[in-house]
């Protein structure tokens, strides 16, 4: 049945032929001029050696086995437009666990649809085997495919993506077409069966197929199209863009993991301002990240959360090292003062509300968007760290300083001291201070504000909680971004 599809779709043509006239079909429409073609060397531009050795390696291996091997997707559009991909993904004729007879060090991984990770010192590859556009594939009664059709949920969903195909299908049913070029490294020629080169010499998004049917199928696909138009500067096509407004809230229905990885590569693209900014144009911010709603509007939030992405972007840019956990608490960082406060209104002590708030404020977060739980100790060090540079006596200045997370808490705070959220007086003494000498260091201390220690037997504390507790001020709300 497969074979027929193809058929119907490209007519039996060869290399270059246009699609057989006469057939409307939703996935012929996709070849916009009509043709595909191979771009030889010099046409593309891309050199063998900007490839990693390790895809060299696995293409060659498996060509040599006899099958078809290409470096494929992301790594090839980055190569055209000059950049450096951070991965090399590698699609095949081959089936899983042929890949993984050809490679001593491979491993077969996933349910959904099994991919071969190919092990190197330093790199893996991953490898997939074609896949089939089977959306427009009906089931064969004869033959009994019905095994093998597509299984979507009532939003049109797709719940299955695990038949195989071949290298015409495998670029049908990717999302854009700027992803569904093929990089051949012996012969050196790309692939293009859905006009992606072209799409990319105009910086175009374009979906492939049917925006409306392929959103349908992913909606993660909305989120992707905004997060590549703003990393790569380019535009999205009017008929990819036009179906988002209506279909947004199809990403209420996606996995809450799905939605992290996504925001995860948006965020540190290097270009997470730019994206959230498209996010919020196109209306797929909300209920989301809910902390966007406000991003841009509130005074209080803007100048804090837009320097933290703008410099999360400049040391992605400078490919110097980010921190997930610290740009989260960044986002976060308002929402849980305001929740803080609320708490401790109502008569709970400091501590313990800040404690309450920022559980709340995480748990909150979770419901949309799936922050692993074991990056909230290292988002709560930060924020519990924030009212110790208060204190400069002798006996918890120095504590602060040896503390391990000191250098990260300071920079937190130097950051929200730059952006009118804190003392700048205070970030500058402490950016002075870790840095000078025995008696310098002697001569800024303040007098010691600690109270005398009783001789009185003093209750055992619940470990972890007694330097943050000693170390809040008397009056908390010098730490409110209002007032500090």
């Amino acid at each position: 049945m497969i074979k027929k599809f193809i058929q119907r779709v490209f007519g039996g043509a060869k290399k270059g032929d246009a699609p057989a006239a006469g057939k409307k079909s939703k996935t012929a429409s996709v070849t916009s001029a009509g043709k595909w073609r191979i771009y030889a060397k010099a046409e593309h531009g891309i050199h063998r050696d900007d490839l990693s050795d390790a895809a060299i390696t696995v293409c060659e291996g498996l060509q040599k086995a006899g099958y078809k091997a290409f470096v494929v997707g992301g790594a090839v559009r980055d190569l055209l437009l000059s950049r450096h991909p951070k991965d090399f993904d590698v699609a095949t004729s081959a089936t899983p666990e042929q890949v993984r007879s050809v490679f001593r060090r491979a491993r077969i991984i996933g349910r959904r649809f099994r991919l071969v990770h190919v092990m190197f010192r330093d790199e893996t590859i991953e490898v997939s085997t074609f896949r089939s556009a089977h959306p427009d594939v009906e089931a064969d009664a004869d033959s009994g495919a019905e095994n093998n059709r597509a299984r979507a949920d009532e939003h049109g969903r797709l719940l299955r993506d695990n038949v195989f195909g071949n290298q015409e299908e495998d670029a049908i049913r990717r999302d854009f077409t700027m992803n569904a070029l093929f990089y051949d490294p012996s012969s050196e020629e790309v692939w293009d069966y859905v006009n992606g080169v072209a799409d990319i010499q105009k910086k175009r998004v374009v979906m492939i197929g049917d925006p409306e049917a392929r959103y349908r199928e992913d909606p993660v696909r909305m989120l992707r199209a905004s997060r590549l138009a703003s990393k790569l500067e380019f535009v999205i096509d009017p008929a990819t863009e036009k179906p988002i407004a209506t279909l947004a809230p199809l990403l209420d229905n996606v996995p809450t993991a799905r939605i992290f990885d996504e925001m995860l590569k948006l965020l540190f693209s290097g270009h997470a301002l730019a994206g959230l900014e498209k996010l919020r144009r196109l209306g797929l911010h909300l209920g989301m990240l809910p902390v966007l709603d406000k991003l841009f509007d509130d005074p209080l939030t803007s100048p804090f959360v837009t320097l933290a992405l703008e410099r999360t972007d400049q040391r992605i840019r400078e490919e110097k090292g980010v921190s997930p956990p610290f740009l989260f608490a960044a986002l976060f960082w308002h929402p849980m003062m305001t929740r803080w406060r609320t708490i401790e209104a109502n008569g709970m002590r400091p501590l313990q509300a800040m404690h309450q708030a920022m559980d709340d404020v995480l748990d909150e977060q979770r419901k949309s968007l799936a922050i692993p739980r074991r990056l909230d100790p290292l988002i709560k060090e930060l924020w519990l760290a924030q009212p110790r540079f208060l204190q400069r006596s002798a006996g918890k200045a120095f504590r602060n300083l040896t503390h391990p997370r000191f250098r990260a808490s300071y920079d937190f705070y130097a950051l929200r001291a730059e952006a009118g959220d804190a003392d700048l007086e205070i970030a500058q003494w402490w950016e002075k201070f870790q840095f000078a000498d025995e008696a310098t260091q002697q001569s800024m201390l303040l007098p010691d504000d600690e109270p005398k220690k009783s001789n009185r037997r003093r209750r055992k504390k619940k470990p972890g909680a007694g330097a943050a507790a000693e170390d809040l001020p008397a009056n908390h709300a010098a730490t409110d971004p209002v007032n500090s």
